[in-house]
């Protein structure tokens, strides 16, 4: 079986990619974000006393980043629904402990086209038997996923990634890019990436893809707003013909929890440089999301949920004279394009 060229691969089979509607393209439902080496702390409790704090400091707080809960995850992807969203790509791979036929359940509760990611995140979600894997060893293993599916649950694979880099980049995650194009080539699928947390990074990413023959206009690169923080490096970057994706729309602070003399974006920033890029004249090479990993992030814990976008964000786009086509752009037409199949090496 191959990936269906002209179709969204979705975990409940193929769809026309009329189907989708709004999407957002970069989540995380139901999965266990924390580190491996971290798993296993007791819970911090959620409260309205520690969810300020709890915000603050997740990298460091016990049990933030677990997302195993199936019920929250079918009432936040509900709440996306009712606020207008259709479609959601969650990009967890091996070692986020997702598991696909949860994610079939939540799109077969809920109404929801639900496209699932397959590749490898960063080393330190990697386990020791990936750190020695060859190149074509685990091409073969994401192509599998694609095409006959996530090892024995039949759900396929209808996006590669979310790819990780630390910065610098390790051995393992070099080979798992390198692989992670192969895959693109063979399948026809898109390709999502989280860069190494340098404002070279994304750079660095773009010139290894051109060099391993990655098609760059099917190619994501994720959390632009946490990479790149000004409007002449952010066109730079489009120039290269990558898609960018602005994925922390609901993260309301400055603060960089993980690290680095970083201050963040807000909505309105966000909405800003989006705006320089339609401006000029990149209308298709944008997409955006939340990419919601905590808790303290969605709706049930006093967060902005799935829904924040379509309940907030799209009237404010609105204020600000984004015009129709745009906003069809970024939530409709550019995820149906980056997410239906194309013909491949293999046809």
């Amino acid at each position: 079986m191959s990936t269906s060229s002209g179709k969204v691969q979705t975990v409940l089979g193929p769809i026309d990619p009329a189907d989708l509607g709004p999407t957002l393209m970069h989540e995380h439902l139901a999965t266990e974000f924390t580190p491996p080496a971290q798993r296993g702390e007791i819970p911090a409790e959620i409260t309205l006393e520690t969810i300020w704090e709890l915000n603050y400091n997740w990298v460091d707080a016990p049990g933030v980043r677990c997302l195993t809960d199936t019920e929250v995850a079918v009432r936040e992807v509900e709440r996306m629904i009712e606020a207008g969203g259709k479609s959601v790509v969650d990009v967890s791979t091996r070692g986020m402990g997702v598991d696909p036929t949860v994610l079939r359940k939540i799109s077969e509760r809920t109404g929801a086209q639900i496209v699932l990611g397959c590749g490898r995140y960063l080393e330190e979600f990697m386990g020791p038997e990936d750190l020695e894997r060859t190149v074509d060893d685990m091409a073969a293993e994401f192509i599998g996923h694609v095409n006959d599916g996530i090892d024995d649950t039949g759900v396929r694979a209808g996006i590669i990634g979310e790819i990780g880099c630390s910065w610098p980049w390790t051995k393992a995650e070099r080979r798992s890019m390198q692989a992670a194009v192969v895959a693109q080539q063979e399948t026809g699928l898109a390709l999502t990436i989280h860069p190494g947390r340098h404002e070279d990074a994304p750079f660095e990413i773009v010139s290894f893809l051109r060099d391993a023959g990655a098609d760059l206009s099917r190619t994501i690169m994720d959390h632009v707003e946490r990479r790149l923080f000004d409007t002449d490096s952010i066109l730079r970057l489009a120039e290269t013909g990558i898609v960018l994706e602005f994925d922390m729309f609901g993260f309301e602070t400055s603060r960089f929890a993980q690290g680095g003399d970083i201050d963040l974006s807000s909505d309105g920033v966000r909405l800003t440089r989006i705006r320089d890029l339609l401006d000029a004249g990149y209308r298709d090479r944008i997409v955006i999301s939340h990419d919601i990993c905590t808790r303290t992030r969605q709706m049930e814990f006093g967060g902005h949920g799935c829904g924040h976008i379509f309940r907030n964000i799209v009237p404010m786009m609105r204020r600000r004279d984004f015009d129709e086509p745009d906003i069809q752009a970024v939530l409709i037409d550019n995820p149906a394009n980056l997410l239906t199949g194309k013909k491949s090496k293999a046809d």
